[in-house]
């Protein structure tokens, strides 16, 4: 095969990225906007010059683009910048206009790797109406929307970016992540969803999800995506759910303590647990039998150290007092271990 020939820069464009003496503005560049949005150098300067533009100069530079070359530029590595541009500094005449020019389109635009940007900007910028429309597009797609790596990128989706801007009646595929939730929640994606989901939606919408997940909590704590969304929970979850959540960890503490994943969930729940929750906990720790062989492990664990330092940073009083007391014999048997690091940081949380 032959390599794919560069297309070649107009003369103007080897001017202006040669020339940099030049005060360059969009007027010297008519005629040539989808050429400079699709150059890196060229894209960045209509993206720079849009945001104090005049409304002359951002129709020039819109009448260009719309609409014929749009659908172009969407999708393109350095165009779909520009575009981005428009509807942030756009009339609303023109973000609309931008809006209808990619209707029929939302699905494939959506897994797009730059044009999934262009979606998601969209949705920030546009009326209501029109992020329905949106809405409707994708909601055949929307699990496959989830879990398709482009839709997702930089951990922003297409559908965090909807529960996130659009209003909640208007979200009525939420109800297809019913009967999904273990599975969205450890997935890579579909758990950023979730969290996204409880953070801004109604109880009406959430109190099922959360249910489905008091099934397996156990499981989710110690999965590499799902100890994420019950860290969410425990963070910022309603009381009723982060009381259940905590709750699991009632006998488990020491188990999951040492795990990669539940570990973190562990630390969360020291944090912000309710004060007779909290006291539980770490509770667990210190009456442990024999509790000083308990710590030394802890101390020793490469997880569990971080969460033996959460029970003694958030504990009441009278028991960060008793875990320092088991805590101190023990710092100098590990100051003598090659991998001591442990037992600064315990030192230094005294």
């Amino acid at each position: 095969m032959f390599p794919q020939s560069v297309p070649l820069r107009s003369p103007l464009l080897e001017e202006f990225r040669t020339n940099k003496l030049r005060n360059w503005e969009l007027r010297d560049i008519a005629g040539h906007i989808v050429e400079f949005s699709g150059d890196q150098h060229g894209s960045r300067f209509i993206q720079q010059k849009l945001e104090s533009a005049s409304s002359e100069e951002k129709q020039k530079v819109f009448d260009e683009i719309v609409p014929k070359n749009i659908l172009q530029l969407i999708q393109d590595v350095f165009g779909n910048y520009v575009v981005q541009k428009l509807f942030e500094h756009g009339t609303q005449f023109q973000k609309s206009r931008l809006a209808l020019e990619m209707e029929g389109h939302i699905w494939a635009l959506s897994k797009q790797m730059y044009g999934c940007r262009v979606v998601q900007k969209a949705i920030e910028c546009i009326l209501p109406e029109q992020q329905a429309k949106i809405v409707r597009e994708l909601e055949p797609h929307i699990m496959d929307c989830i879990y398709d790596p482009n839709g997702n990128h930089a951990s922003r989706s297409v559908i965090q970016k909807l529960v996130e801007r659009v209003s909640p009646e208007r979200l009525d595929f939420v109800h297809t992540f019913r009967g999904n939730v273990q599975v969205l929640a450890t997935h890579t994606f579909g758990c950023r969803v979730l969290q996204r989901a409880f953070e801004h939606l109604p109880e009406v919408m959430t109190a099922p999800l959360a249910e489905e997940l008091y099934t397996n909590a156990l499981d989710l704590m110690a999965n590499q995506f799902g100890n994420y969304v019950m860290q969410f929970i425990i963070e910022k979850g309603r009381p009723q759910d982060r009381a259940f959540v905590v709750s699991k960890l009632r006998g488990n503490l020491f188990h999951f303590a040492r795990h990669k994943f539940a570990s973190n969930v562990c630390e969360k729940a020291l944090q912000y647990a309710e004060p007779e929750a909290r006291r539980a906990l770490v509770d667990e720790i210190i009456s442990s039998k024999p509790e000083r062989k308990l710590i030394l492990s802890m101390m020793q664990d490469s997880y569990a150290n971080y969460v033996l330092q959460s029970a003694v940073k958030f504990a009441d009083v009278d028991q960060r007092k008793a875990l320092v007391n088991l805590i101190r014999p023990q710092l100098e048997i590990l100051r003598r271990l090659p991998n001591g690091h442990s037992s600064k940081h315990l030192a230094s949380s005294k």
